[in-house]
């Protein structure tokens, strides 16, 4: 991995600058079983400015950003995830739990906590909590 150092000054040969991750785009089989989980299960809101792409697929707000469904076949899992940041760990682990969810124990990364668990196409979700 690459080492990280302090941000240059704008200029010529830095031609961006990031603000924030807008969406995060994932690949689902069903539309309707992931929207279940999204937003019945993870409290994600469907949003109704998605243009007609010619292909199903769903947009969701998740606090200040968004996740994009398209309806296909998602790719092998080799460790790719997103993470939703949650206030209260336990709480929703013990809430995924009891609606049948398979969902780690949480564990600590750092001064922050993490649990996983995988939506019904086998994406997996971190929920985070900040230390």
């Amino acid at each position: 991995m690459g080492q990280i150092t302090a941000a240059l000054p704008r200029g010529e040969n830095v031609p961006m600058e990031p603000l924030a991750i807008h969406h995060v785009a994932i690949n689902v089989r069903r539309l309707p079983e992931a929207l279940e989980f999204y937003e019945g299960d993870l409290g994600l809101v469907r949003r109704t400015d998605r243009p007609d792409f010619g292909f199903g697929g769903a947009w969701l707000d998740a606090g200040g950003q968004q996740l994009h469904l398209i309806e296909a076949e998602p790719p092998s899992n080799v460790g790719q995830h997103f993470a939703l940041r949650v206030a209260d760990l336990d709480a929703t682990v013990a809430e995924l739990r009891s609606a049948g969810h398979e969902v780690s124990d949480p564990s600590p990364v750092g001064n922050s906590r993490q649990a996983f668990l995988s939506d019904p196409s086998g994406n997996v979700v971190e929920l985070h909590e900040v230390g």
